[in-house]
């Protein structure tokens, strides 16, 4: 898309080559990109497994990183932080998203940030970040920073591609999903392969004395497994996408690979209803105990950990 079809429509954030369907108007020629995933995440098994029509339909590779969990909070409580969130404003972000912010001023470009008008994470994210506590892949985890994004259809919300900061943030990036589902799109800029293994289902399982009986080293829980035995395929990253399925209510952490491998966006095409991201993000071991920040990371969590903000 060219650099001069985003620019600021009424209520628009977008810059640059970012644009929605607020300021893209009836002269725009095409959509931006929407991606087509060809393959599914499998919480179940961890596995990636190649979409029934795509060229990978029988294939499957695992997809370490991904962590999620489903009916994280109940509707009751989703009505009530969706409630108490609408009570503040909802600044003009960039792709027909709107936001919230409740953490530091940071200029990533530069690596420079000072706590500015940050006063702490919400109060009601309290009880979320408590609730975490119950989960052993978030042993430790301390959010310095929450990040409230209100996606629309009706504004084209999307966002594009892209690796989260790894200066000032941590590992771990946690995503609680509600007002509606969507699917996380993971794509990967690598020159490197991925190997593929033919992927079969449970009930297709040979007898003893068969090949796929032989894989139970590789084998996953759930219905879908790999077979190691079989002779693998060769493809490049760049030719993979990932389609994570996130149901509403759902709690959703990224880290290793799908941290700093992959890329993740939100597509046009997966906003059907009105759905609002609540993101939550740890610091770096930049700014953690040992690090060379570590007094400003500890007076940053000390702030944050307060659950007395409001947007910045």
């Amino acid at each position: 898309m060219e650099a001069a079809a985003g620019g600021e429509g009424p209520g628009c954030g977008c810059k640059g080559i970012r644009s929605c369907l607020l300021c893209e108007g009836p002269a725009q020629a095409a959509p931006p990109p929407q991606g087509e995933d060809n393959f599914t995440y499998c919480p179940a098994t961890g596995l990636a497994v190649g979409n029934e029509h795509s060229e990978f339909a029988g294939w499957a590779f695992p997809f370490p990183g991904v962590f999620l969990t489903e009916e994280f909070i109940s509707e009751d409580e989703e009505s009530e932080i969706v409630e108490l969130m609408d009570q503040d404003d909802w600044k003009p972000s960039q792709s027909g998203r709107k936001k919230q912010d409740y953490g530091p001023k940071v200029n990533f470009k530069k690596q420079r940030l000072k706590a500015g008008s940050f006063i702490g994470l919400p109060s009601f994210s309290k009880k979320i970040v408590t609730q975490m506590k119950d989960y052993s892949v978030l042993d430790g985890f301390l959010p310095v920073e929450q990040c409230n994004l209100d996606y629309v259809p009706e504004r084209g919300s999307a966002i594009d591609p892209h690796f989260d900061d790894w200066w000032l943030w941590g590992e771990r990036l946690v995503s609680l999903n509600l007002l509606s589902k969507t699917v996380l799109s993971m794509s990967c800029d690598s020159e490197d392969s991925i190997q593929l293994f033919p992927s079969f289902s449970k009930e297709k399982e040979l007898s003893p004395s068969g090949s796929l009986a032989q894989t139970s080293a590789c084998e996953n829980s759930g219905k879908q497994r790999i077979s190691c035995t079989s002779s693998p395929r060769l493809v490049p990253s760049k030719e993979v996408t990932v389609a994570i399925h996130l149901p509403r209510r759902s709690l959703v952490v990224l880290y290793g690979d799908a941290r700093y491998k992959w890329k993740h966006a939100i597509y046009r095409k997966h906003i059907e209803h009105r759905r609002i991201c609540v993101t939550f993000r740890e610091l770096s071991a930049e700014f953690s105990a040992g690090g060379r920040h570590e007094e400003l990371g500890k007076e940053l969590l000390g702030t944050a950990l307060s659950f007395q903000g409001r947007p910045v």
